[in-house]
Order: structure tokens, then sequence, then C-alpha cells
């Protein structure tokens, strides 16, 4: 991501200039292949480019994309995950459908791997150490594909090694941990064979979930830095993050075999799941079941720490007008096995919305007015890090210029409805982009119109609405809006909540995530994909080619209210018992309220004339800048990268800031002028101070 340096044009050049607007399509470099169409200052979304996006975004191609993608496991690193690296160059470099540039950044992370020479191992042994039953150390092969040199078995990545031997935790002390998916979890308690995979889209009794057990995102040995050769690294052994204690995956028709020979007390009925037994907590196997009652569970895991090269690849479409204002829009790449939902439905999705927009860009008919990076993560399965790389690089290019971030990561869990999580000025751009395209299967409905039939909400403001979830830190979107205050979204096709109880899709990161698996049962016909590839694309013409950023700075004053009148009606009565007042943060609350209604007003004032480039570029810049405002990189030094005063992890009950439900959660009992009750005190500084300083961000920028 090189800086362009330009020449400035059109109108006004000098005065322009000098205030940093940089305009006209010297922004281009000299010797571009594409002719660059008539570029003004004054460049607005053409709904007619937006209408021929929406039309060449094809079904067949996404399929055909996920079916080379998945066509083999991707492990990060693995060869197989350095051929799609130059697949994708390959294709952001295409004569007639590439972008205007596309590189690689490499980066030297840490890994945790299962070991080829030691496989990880599950028994049941007798007091003479003699083996009575083996969980099964990979998934059966239903398809051919479920075994191989490339199929990564089942292992808990970052799980220290150790061969712990124990029957309960209660007895011994936690020695090491297995871990199974319920069948409640995922496949609505159904595992009878015409209702698994391969005939239908639950997950076979011996599916595994694979998954990162990090603690923190990012590479371990780096935080904050790039893991670039020249930054420095952590000892191992002095790193944290790492779980402390040895783990193991396990499938559900392994961990039935083990829960319902157990004796002793039964489990909370929270803990009751669908394997057709009663869970109980041991200590011991039951007398009358498979095994002795001293019978003892062997876990041995054998994982290991090593450095291996991940890349990132960033494909880069220059703005016309506003070259120095980016658009991101990401994915990752890596996979547990094949991984044809996760992440190669999103990475298909990615590919085709780059090769419509790189077409039109090669026929010289478009550019957008703000610069485009696509961005395709490596490592995101072992905690984020190709992403959050990304950021500690550029971190300052990126706060300064980025005005937001879309994510797509599975693009469809199944083909019911859209799920959009962000947050709140992203809101409306999405349910603009969601109202102008049909429903997959319901033609006469809008995506719009079917989500809120599915996921809805009421608004104090709007009425009735889909509902849009807020962001945690499940995908690559974690670093753009925790660390680095930048507006983001996450885009999906999901299911009917009213109908499933599941966690997520069944063969999540099991061996069973294959194009099959998608082809026939997730999303036959590939319509959900094409509809998601639409709201993504329509999102992103909106967010890079619109004079005013649609960005609805004013929908963050439901969020503050909302948060607002929880502490109020959860926390007040406890904070005035001691002496801490609610008053300040209610008029930071009211200040924020009035200045984001101004700078409505003010957009359609402007809107209306024709208006100065100057008091656009302003106006946006407060638009963009308004989510930097809610970071205080103090406000949780026990939290790596998290900054965000709104969206940081809240474990209080209440739903209010984070920050204050976390202190009064734990200062509930103890004693007033205690230590913790000046945690509260502090954290409700932050935030007053936060949401004031994001009403400033959006007053007139003469004022202070």
């Amino acid at each position: 991501m090189q800086g362009v340096k330009v020449l400035a044009g059109v109108v006004g050049a000098a005065a322009l200039l000098g205030l940093g607007i940089i305009l006209g399509h010297f922004a281009i470099p000299k010797g571009a292949d594409s002719p660059a169409p008539s570029i003004s200052a004054s460049q607005d979304l053409d709904l007619g480019i937006l209408e021929t996006i929406m039309e060449q975004l094809d079904a067949s191609r996404i399929r055909e994309n996920l079916r080379e993608l998945s066509r083999e496991p991707h492990l990060s690193s693995t060869p197989r995950d350095e051929e799609l690296v130059q697949l994708l160059l390959q294709r952001w470099r295409d004569a007639e459908s590439g972008l205007d540039s596309a590189e690689t950044f490499e980066y030297e992370v840490l890994l945790s791997l299962p070991s080829q020479e030691q496989p990880n191992s599950v028994t049941v042994v007798d007091p003479t150490g003699n083996i009575l039953f083996s969980c099964r150390r990979s998934e059966e092969n239903v398809t051919g594909e479920q075994e191989g040199p490339d199929v990564v078995p089942p292992y808990a990545a970052y799980a220290p090694p150790g061969t712990p031997q124990a029957v309960n935790a209660a007895k011994h002390g936690v020695a090491g941990v297995l871990v199974y998916t319920d069948p409640s979890d995922i496949n609505d308690g159904q595992s009878s064979p015409s209702q698994t995979f391969p005939y239908s889209w639950g997950l076979p009794p011996s599916g595994v979930e694979r998954g990162s057990y990090l603690e923190y995102f990012g590479d371990p040995l780096t935080p904050y830095l790039p893991a670039n050769p020249s930054s420095f690294r952590l000892d191992p052994d002095n790193a944290s993050g790492f779980p402390p204690i040895p783990a193991q995956p396990i499938g559900f028709e392994d961990a039935k075999v083990l829960l319902c020979n157990l004796q002793g007390a039964s489990a909370p009925e929270t803990w009751q799941g669908a394997l057709g037994c009663e869970y109980r907590l041991g200590p011991g196997f039951r007398s009358d079941g498979n095994f002795s009652a001293d019978s003892q569970v062997n876990v041995s895991v054998h994982n290991r720490l090593e450095l291996r090269n991940s890349s990132n690849v960033l494909g880069i479409i220059r703005g016309a007008v506003e070259p120095d204002r980016y658009v991101l829009y990401g994915n990752h790449r890596d996979s547990w096995v094949h991984g044809a939902v996760d992440p190669s439905s999103g990475t298909a999705v990615l590919l085709e919305v780059t090769r419509a927009l790189g077409t039109l860009l090669k026929k010289g008919t478009w550019r957008p007015r703000r610069s485009v990076i696509f961005g395709s993560w490596g490592a995101e399965e072992f905690g984020l890090i190709g992403s959050t790389e990304f950021t500690e690089e550029f971190f300052s290019k990126l706060q300064e210029r980025t005005v937001a971030y879309i994510n797509v990561d599975i693009s469809v869990f199944a083909n019911v409805s859209l799920r959009a999580q962000g947050t709140p000025p992203i809101q409306s751009v999405v349910f603009t982009a969601a109202k102008q395209i049909p429903a997959p299967g319901r033609s006469s409905l809008s995506i719009y119109d079917n989500w809120i039939q599915y996921s809805n909400r009421s608004s104090p403001v709007y009425g009735l609405v889909p509902s849009l979830g807020t962001l945690g830190a499940g995908s690559d979107y974690a670093p753009f809006i925790h660390f680095l205050g930048i507006s983001s979204m996450d885009l999906a096709y999901t299911y009917d909540r009213s109908k499933t109880s599941a966690r997520i899709y069944p063969t999540y990161h099991t061996a069973f995530d294959t194009f099959g698996y998608v082809d026939n049962f997730v999303d036959p016909g590939f319509s959900s994909h094409q509809a998601v590839s639409r709201v993504v694309g329509n999102v992103l013409l909106r967010l890079s080619d619109s004079l005013f950023l649609p960005l609805n700075v004013s929908d963050y004053s439901e969020t503050l209210r909302s948060f607002l009148q929880a502490a109020q009606q959860d926390l007040g009565a406890l904070l005035e018992q001691h002496s801490i007042s609610l008053g300040p943060l209610v008029a930071a609350v009211d200040k924020f309220e009035g200045a984001a209604a101004a700078l409505d007003e003010r957009i359609s004032e402007l809107q209306k004339g024709t208006p100065d480039p100057l008091q656009v570029r302003m106006l946006n810049d407060q638009l963009m800048l308004l989510e930097r405002s809610f970071l205080n990189s103090r406000a949780f030094p026990e939290e790596r990268y998290y900054s965000h005063v709104l969206w940081a992890p809240r474990t209080g009950s209440v739903a209010t800031f984070p920050g204050l439900a976390n202190a009064c959660s734990a200062a509930m009992n103890t004693a007033p002028g205690s230590a913790a009750w000046a945690e509260v005190q502090r954290q409700l500084s932050i935030v007053v101070a936060a949401v004031e300083a994001a009403a400033a961000t959006l007053r007139p920028v003469a004022d202070l």
C-alpha cells in the first residue's frame, strides 16, 4: 500500500490542494492501462453503474469459485494455502477483469500444529494400563475427502502438550480438557445417518470441531507490532494467552461413550444434551457400564509451536477523486480443512465482486471516487492473525484514511435471511442496499422485507426494522473496530432462528465442510451467495462512490440512549449509594444527540445545492472519524487490542457501557471507598469523556 503521488487539477486546484483536497484523474499513475472516465470533484454514485454491477454478479461463477477454492484442504501456511495466494494474485492482475494492483504482505507468525510423529489420542485404560477404548483420531471418510495427508487431524490449536490421566475435574483438579460438539448445538438433537452428511446437512457422529484456543488475537509473539523480521519477539515461554492445560476435541459419538458411562451426581440442567443419556459429573465410571469403576481416561496431546510464513493478499482500485480515502473489504483465506463454508463461501463472493468491478475498471467505464482495498487475510483460524498484523503494520495510515471496513467471512450459513452485524452508522447503508435487491426464492420481496420477517426490533426512531447485531471478536472485523476504531460490518445469509437452536452450521470446522455439502444442502443453486454478493457490492459502491458518505451518525444516538437508560435503571440506585452520579453521562449523551441532529441538518442543506468540495470533505471526515472518538487505549489495560469503550467485552449483566458494567459487577460486594469502586468512577469518567469527544467531533469543525 504505497502512497500515490498526484498532480492537482480542476477548478480551485491550488487552494484545494493546499488544504488537503486531492482531485482529478491524475491520481491514477501515468502509464495505467485503463482510460479514466470523466472526473470531477462532485463525482457521486452512478445508479446506472450500480445496477450494471448488480446484474453482472453471477451465481454460477460464485459456484465455480467455491469448487476451486475448496477442492483441497488449505490450512494456513501449507502449500495449498500458497497456491490460493497465487490464484488471488492472478485474478486481481488479470488484464480484462483485474484491479489496479495486487501484492502480498508476508508475516512470520507463531502457529500451533499437531505432531505427525506422535498423534494426539484419547483412551480409556484399566488400572494395569490396558486400553479399553480409543476415541477416533480422524473423522469417518464418508465422501473420500475426510482422509489424506493434507487433512489436519482434529486438535485444539495452542493447547500445550501433556498426558493427563483422570476421570473428572472435581476430584483431581483440572488436568486436561476434552471438548465435543453436542448434537443439540448443531443438529437440533438429530444424529441418525439419514439426517447427517452426506444424506442431509447434519454433522455425522464422528465430526470433530477444530479450533484455536488462543486467548488473544494476532501473532502471539509480536503484540502491537507487525510480525516482520525487524520486530521484537517475545519468548514463547513468556508469552501470554496460551491455554494452561492440555485439551483435545473429540466427536460426539466418542463423547457419548465417555459421558454415558460416568457415575456420580447429575449434571446441571443447562449441561444436559442430546446424547441419549443423563449427563453425570463423576467421579469414576458406572459399575454396570462399559468400563470398570477404577478405569481412567488418558489424554495425550503432542501439539508443537512453529514459526511459519503466512501471507495477506491486497488488491487495490485507486480512487479518482479521493484516493487517500479507503473503503476496505476483507475475507480470510485459510481453513481448517476444505473450508467450503468457512471461509471459502466468503472468498468465492469476494472474487466475484472484484471480477465485476474489475471488468468495468478495465473497460474504462468506472473508477470509484475513493480507493477500494480488498484483503485476503491469512491465518485467521489461529486467531485473526493476518488482519491483525495488517492493522499493526499500517496503523497510522488506516486510522487516518479508512472510511469503513466490510467483512464477509462465511457468506452463507443457510439460505433463509440476511444477517448483518455492525456499528450503528452502517445500519442505514445496509438497509438501503437490502431494499434494492430481490430476496432469493422470494422475488416479490426485497432482501430487506424478507429479513425483517425473520429478525427484527422496535426502534424508537424508525419503528420496526431488521435487527443489526453487534460485533464481538469472531472474525477479521475485530482489529478494525476494537483496535483502530473504524466503522465496520459483517454480512452473511443465515437460517431461521425460530426453527433451530443451532449455534452455527453443523459441519463447522470439520472435514465434512466440503463443496458437496454447500452445493447439496447449504445453498443449492447459489442464489443466497449471489444475494450476499449483491448486498456487498451495493454497500461497497455506496461507500466508495457517494459524494456524501452514507454513514448515519445519528443512529449512534439510539445506542447511547439505550446504554444510558440501562445504566440508570439497573445501576443508578447502586451508584447513588456510593455517591457516584450519572449526571455527567446524561449531559454528554444529550450533547451527542444535539450535535448529531445538527450535522444531519447540515448535510441536508448541502445536498440541496452544489456544495463546495472542501465543505463536503470536511463533513465526510467528521462522519469517518466519529468511530475513532470512542477509543481509549488505557480504558481496558487487561484486554489486549480492545480500546473501543462501547464495544469492548462485557462481563457484567447490565446491557450498558461495558467498562461501567464490568466495574460495577466487580465492585458489587466490596466496601465503600474500595479500589473497586474507584474503578467504577474511572470507567464512568472514561465513558463521559468518550461521548463528549464524539459530540465534539460532530460539531462544526471550527468549534472545539
